[in-house]
């Protein structure tokens, strides 16, 4: 990597104080320091440029980057008028409403939308669409890149689903793992780990981890289970009818966290002159090297999270020995290149599902409630979008002082479900009524079919959310 790019992923703006961080560290190699340590002397001084004034070596570049800071701290201009925007559904939680009425007084906001399963996120609501002009924002993407849905029907007989539920659990829980940081002592193999796993000194970093956590499905609301698909008429390539199907909810794992995490501070680095309101908007442009950066490693944890989901699949059927009849997927935290009123803009659906005419996707409710695969018909006013699914409508804290265990199973048993494990802050009590946000997107999606869950594995209690 070159010197400039390493004094960037230390945090030093571009600049003025660039050839003096580089001054510093190469004083402090001729001193005999590592170059671990004289990158720390360096960053250092980006944490808190002025403890730094007055040190003999280091306050030439603590007083640029002092300036710097002010500089850039005077220079937050929002648009003249806030980007439009519109909300499908009633009742939305007023904070994420006004998290993406902030979010749209970004000056490169171009146009958003608010899906009916919106809910409080960081910076952008989950449910929240942006579109931007050349420019990303990291934690409009969120947190876990690429978190995604995929749905295989397979030519399991439908006997499995009324007595060998148990048959159907072992192979979920032979096949796949789950909890912060699970992985697997032999991992997988797939193509994904053939790529360009250098696009990014970040991607690099954590190309092994990624490996290992291959055909892993996390924690918090991630799960995989199996259920009935219900076509009331052709269509997937299939006869209408009811189909054994397999369902999964999971990202990028480890691996998008840390991209997520590194380039989210990087933008916030960039931007001090942000409100407090929006400072988790902060954007990276795709003129400059760092947002191309990002953009490629984004890309990779999209791949990443699409192989994640093929191995689950792949490894829970061949456990059965199962064949694939149909398959739908689709990203739910990812930000895409289109055209929306004529021109290219950058479109990040956080917890949002791209349901442009004719596309295909799913929308998943909870645990006891229904599921759907859809086919979108949605315009410009929503850029090309429908919810993720259900949404929440309390948080974790709230819903584990709010529900018990016994009043829980007592729900799935009448709804005929099989729980392997999950924590209490995932019952079907913490979701909105996924019929009346079906309801308010019918301009949005078209129902192709339904699915009713019947066995559900997701992270055991006590494990830390990642989702």
């Amino acid at each position: 990597m070159k010197a400039r790019d390493v004094m960037r992923h230390a945090g030093v703006p571009e600049g003025p104080a660039v050839p003096r961080a580089l001054r510093v560290a190469q004083m402090g190699l001729a001193a005999g320091l590592s170059r671990a340590d004289a990158l720390a002397r360096v960053a250092e001084v980006v944490r808190d440029p002025h403890q730094f004034l007055d040190d003999p070596e280091r306050g030439e570049l603590a007083r640029l980057l002092a300036e710097d800071g002010e500089r850039r701290a005077d220079r937050f201009v929002e648009r003249v008028e806030p980007a439009p925007w519109r909300q499908w559904g009633e009742d939305l939680e007023p904070q994420a409403v006004n998290q993406l009425r902030n979010a749209c007084r970004l000056p490169v906001a171009v146009r958003g939308a608010l899906m009916p399963d919106a809910h409080v996120g960081y910076g952008l609501p989950i449910g929240g669409v942006l579109a931007t002009e050349n420019a990303v924002i990291p934690y409009a993407v969120g947190v876990d890149i690429a978190c995604r849905m995929r749905l295989t029907v397979t030519d399991l007989p439908a006997r499995v689903l009324q007595g060998e539920t148990e048959r159907l659990g072992n192979a979920i829980e032979d096949r796949t793992r789950f909890g912060m940081g699970a992985h697997f002592d032999r991992p997988h193999d797939h193509r994904v780990m053939e790529a360009d796993w250098k696009v990014s000194p970040v991607t690099a970093r954590v190309r092994e981890k990624a490996w290992r956590q291959l055909g892993t499905s996390g924690s918090g609301n991630h799960f995989v289970e199996f259920g009935w698909l219900t076509l009331d008429r052709p269509d997937l390539g299939l006869e209408a009818g009811r189909y054994v199907a397999l369902l999964s909810h999971s990202g990028s794992r480890g691996p998008g966290a840390t991209v997520a995490g590194h380039y989210s501070r990087l933008a916030m680095e960039r931007h001090p002159e942000l409100p407090r309101e929006l400072k988790h908007l902060a954007w990276l442009s795709l003129d400059e090297d760092a947002g191309r950066e990002y953009w490629a490693a984004m890309e990779l944890m999209g791949r990443f999270a699409q192989a994640n989901h093929e191995v689950i699949h792949r490894e829970v059927l061949k456990a059965l020995g199962a064949k694939a009849l149909a398959m739908v997927e689709n990203h739910h935290n990812f930000a895409w290149k289109e055209s929306h009123d004529g021109r290219e803009v950058v479109v990040h659906r956080k917890g949002a599902t791209p349901a442009q005419p004719g596309v295909l996707g799913v929308i998943p409710g909870s645990m006891a409630t229904p599921g759907y695969v859809v086919r979108g018909r949605a315009g410009e006013a929503s850029l090309g979008s429908a919810s993720h699914g259900a949404g929440r409508v309390m948080s974790r804290t709230r819903a584990r002082e709010t529900f018990r265990w016994p009043e829980v199973r007592k729900l799935l048993a009448e709804r005929g479900v099989t729980l392997l494990s999950a924590d209490l802050d995932e019952n079907p009590g913490v979701y909105k009524d996924i019929g009346e946000v079906m309801a308010a997107q019918t301009d949005l999606v078209d129902t192709v079919a339904r699915f009713d869950p019947v066995v559900v594995k997701m992270a055991p209690p006590g494990e830390k959310p990642e989702d």
